[in-house]
């Protein structure tokens, strides 16, 4: 086995990396099972220990492999769960996180359970909610002077027990005084149905991405690997009178894909399959 040449300037630890990257990505190795030792891939390659152990060293920083002290090397897999960012709504119903659901921006909370649901995971969310001064970028979005007070409510969702998103809805504190907003708690029919009370229903938004490295902060919250980046929706929801929040949301790259819809998908709901029936829980057990 040799590793590939590549560039002149590549070193060879990161060209043995991008290998091990090719045999990961065709299923060579799997996570039951620990990676060859340092010393058989010094055997199949012909290159010093060093040199595999820096190898090792940047897969395990992309967040691709782990060290089990006293058991070897093993692939670390984070299932990746499609997120529907945005997509019209469509009146069939297939098993598909794209289609079959209502507007995302009139149930994004909907969305999530449905996606959770629809992959066999548990969802739980944790709320929290802050007034801060509104930063930079967030108060231009609202139409606000930098440093104004603002709500904040914050969701840490977690899949399996596992973080999977960090969502912050920035809202007018004119806008959230009186209301349930300010509770550090999950709203029924979520936070739409309040600002829905106020007259204030997003019919509109825009998005924002991002990719960057996480602060120290969210690198533990996240416990991924030091050299996995997060990617960051920031969202501008609107009404007819104007901006209503900005939702910002950070997903760890390494078990999060955004999916946008985009155009008529009545064509791809025709070919997806279509949903289970439903199990009536009266009759689960009947023979």
């Amino acid at each position: 086995m040799t590793i590939p040449r590549g560039t002149a300037q590549s070193p060879k630890y990161q060209r043995l990396a991008a290998d091990l990257r090719r045999r990961i990505a065709e299923g060579e190795f799997t996570a039951q099972a620990a990676l060859p030792v340092e010393s058989e891939l010094e055997r199949q390659y012909g290159v010093a220990r060093n040199t595999v152990r820096l190898a090792v060293d940047v897969l395990v920083n992309e967040g691709r492999l782990v060290r089990l002290q006293g058991k070897g090397t093993y692939l670390r897999e984070h299932p990746v769960l499609d997120h529907r960012a945005y997509g019209p709504a469509l009146r069939s119903a297939p098993r598909d996180p794209l289609v079959g659901m209502r507007d995302c921006l009139a149930l994004p909370s909907a969305v999530y359970r449905g996606e959770a649901a629809e992959a066999g995971r548990e969802l739980t969310v944790d709320f929290e909610m802050m007034i801060v001064r509104a930063r930079g970028d967030i108060a231009e979005r609202l139409g606000l002077r930098a440093g104004e007070a603002i709500v904040v409510r914050r969701q840490l969702r977690l899949l399996d027990r596992e973080p999977y998103s960090i969502e912050e809805s920035h809202y007018r504190a004119g806008l959230a005084a009186g209301t349930p907003l300010m509770e550090p708690d999950q709203i029924e029919g979520g936070d739409e149905s309040v600002l829905a009370a106020l007259g204030r229903t997003e019919i509109g938004a825009v998005d924002h991405l991002v990719a960057r490295m996480p602060g120290p902060e969210e690198a533990q919250w996240f416990q991924g690997g030091p050299g996995v980046p997060l990617v960051v929706q920031t969202r501008v929801t609107y009404d007819r009178r104007g901006p209503v929040r900005v939702i910002e949301t950070r997903y760890s790259a390494d078990r999060s894909r955004l999916v946008y819809g985009v155009g008529d998908l009545a064509a791809r709901a025709a070919q997806l399959p279509a949903p289970a029936a439903p199990v009536d829980p009266a009759r689960a057990d009947a023979p």
